[in-house]
């Protein structure tokens, strides 16, 4: 197992790298370039400048997450191989630069939702919050200016002014588009990236839906157990693989997340590890990463992948904001560096345990 942690880059994060280096057993960052847009190719020099960044600290640059897809490829309009020809040479640069894998996601418009980005918990952190009946009320042009008014000041990922600025025409485009037709875009996307993908040695880890449901009526095709099996039976290689988010799939009680890993194990290519808390009817907190803290079974999670033989790339996911720290919502340190010292331990101890019964 490779321990990783997300991080924004020097002028995106208020995290120095110094102090991601003096987490217990890190490896390495998960890293990103705020300032790419959607169709945009990763140069080389760009690339190599965040690696240096990275190595400077003495962590491996893991992982890029993530290489966000056009709307044009996931809505399949005529300009979509223009922008696939784009993505396939960001992926040769990245191979080029030794970085081998990427997380994305394949959602319309939206990438992610949250409806409270500061909620108070009792111990007085503050988290993350889900709550449908909030969505309900709104309209989805208004999410964008929800999300800004809660990002203390942060570029967030997937809610770039520049792209949602133009929403009316992004509904425009997505016109039409069927849940089966997203799932052929998303098809035809990865045979066109995945013989490239096999050819430089980088793997791709598709995203779920966060939260794993159909929200405004936007097809979600990334939601349970039927749809990852779906995707990766569409291009049956091990570079087409998933990003096992145990929080954005386990925001829905009816995903058995232990089950899925042991049904898919195979072909997860990076892993997100965190926990939830239900409040109600698709009403979420995104907890401490603690098994009591939330609602998830996080050493059956943990036991779950150490069957499944995952030995690859795995971080803490979202944390709580704890002890005064101003960071990005979701992406302080402290909270996300205990949850993976916590994460550790349950990997000692499991594989210990199986080890002294074998």
């Amino acid at each position: 197992m490779k321990w990783g942690f997300r991080w924004y880059g020097t002028e995106g994060d208020s995290i120095p790298i110094e102090h991601i280096r003096q987490i217990p057993g890190i490896n390495g960052i998960i890293g990103t370039l705020l300032d790419k847009m959607p169709g945009d190719i990763w140069t080389i020099d760009e690339i190599n400048a965040l690696k240096k960044d990275v190595e400077a600290a003495d962590l491996e640059l893991l992982g890029i997450e993530s290489v966000s897809i056009h709307d044009s490829i996931k809505a399949g309009t005529d300009e979509r191989d223009k922008y696939i020809d784009n993505y396939i040479q960001t992926i040769r640069n990245l191979g080029s630069c030794g970085v081998r894998l990427i997380c994305y996601s394949f959602k319309p418009i939206f990438g992610w939702f949250k409806t409270d980005m500061n909620y108070k918990l009792p111990d007085g952190s503050t988290t993350l919050q889900f709550n449908q009946a909030v969505i309900n009320d709104l309209e989805p042009k208004d999410l964008y200016q929800r999300i800004a008014s809660q990002s203390k000041g942060f570029k967030i990922s997937g809610w770039e002014e520049e792209r949602l600025s133009k929403f009316n025409a992004l509904v425009d485009m997505y016109d039409g588009v069927t849940e089966a037709k997203l799932f052929d875009n998303l098809k035809y996307f990865l045979e066109r990236v995945i013989p490239v993908c096999e050819e430089v040695d980088v793997k791709m880890g598709i995203h779920p839906d966060d939260p794993p449901w159909e929200i405004f009526d936007f097809p979600r095709i990334t939601k349970n157990l039927s749809d990852l099996k779906r995707i990766i039976e569409a291009v049956d290689s091990p570079y087409n693989g998933l990003t096992f988010c145990t929080g954005a799939l386990g925001a829905n009680p009816d995903n058995d997340i232990p089950e899925m890993i042991r049904a898919v194990g195979h072909r997860i290519n990076f892993v997100h590890f965190r926990n939830v808390g239900y409040l109600g009817e698709k009403n979420f907190v995104e907890t401490a990463h603690l098994s009591a803290e939330g609602s998830l079974d996080m050493t059956a999670i943990m036991e779950a992948l150490v069957d499944v033989g995952y030995d690859g790339i795995l971080r803490s996911d979202h944390g709580r904001t704890v002890w005064g720290e101003v960071a990005r919502p979701g992406y302080g340190l402290y909270d996300r560096a205990m949850g993976l010292t916590y994460i550790q331990g349950l990997h000692e101890a499991i594989t210990k345990i199986k080890a002294n019964n074998a």
